[in-house]
């Protein structure tokens, strides 16, 4: 079993990071585990709100893996069409890079998801993607994002953090 899965059954720990000037420890932690590349989108309506999804009792958003041979941001907009029921979504481009791992089938996984930042229209009607275990998807709020922020993965707080300081800067 990787050390990385072992800590995860550590209540206080909720995420480790490396500081691994040669590049052998990641070297070492990428062997051990089979390389997922994923992308999504951290998508602004019109007034400044944040499109989340509610995924197997956590919020988070919407994002998946990329198909052979598809651009990242054409996955990354494809799958927030795909999760949210969207028609008219588009890129501002690119807002930042997280990793994260997980275990599948007795297999450890690492992560990269390249995530954009979007915008659409509050005005079109929402729809969960049930068949990948969501049950809502939703505008939310600055209150809103502050309760999500205190009880989603680790992974996803750079990603609201730079959707918000890129919300701030564009206003």
């Amino acid at each position: 079993m990787p050390a990385i899965s072992r800590m995860q059954g550590i209540d206080h720990v909720r995420g480790v990071w490396f500081d691994d000037p040669d590049g052998r420890t990641w070297d070492w932690f990428r062997a051990e585990h089979t390389f997922v590349q994923a992308a999504g989108g951290a998508v602004t309506d019109e007034r400044g709100r944040l499109l989340v999804i509610h995924r197997l009792g956590t919020w988070d958003l919407p994002k998946g893996k990329v198909e052979p041979d598809e651009a990242i941001e054409e996955a990354a907009l494809r799958e927030v069409r795909e999760e949210c029921g969207l028609v008219q979504v588009s890129s501002l481009g690119a807002l930042c890079s997280t990793w994260h791992t997980y275990e599948r089938k007795g297999r450890a996984h690492l992560k990269r998801t390249d995530w954009f930042l979007m915008q659409a229209s509050a005005d079109e009607p929402l729809v969960a993607q049930s068949e990948e275990d969501i049950d809502a998807v939703e505008w939310a709020d600055t209150a809103a994002v502050a309760r999500i922020r205190s009880a989603t993965y680790p992974s996803l707080l750079p990603v609201i953090n730079a959707w918000d300081q890129a919300v701030r800067d564009r206003a």
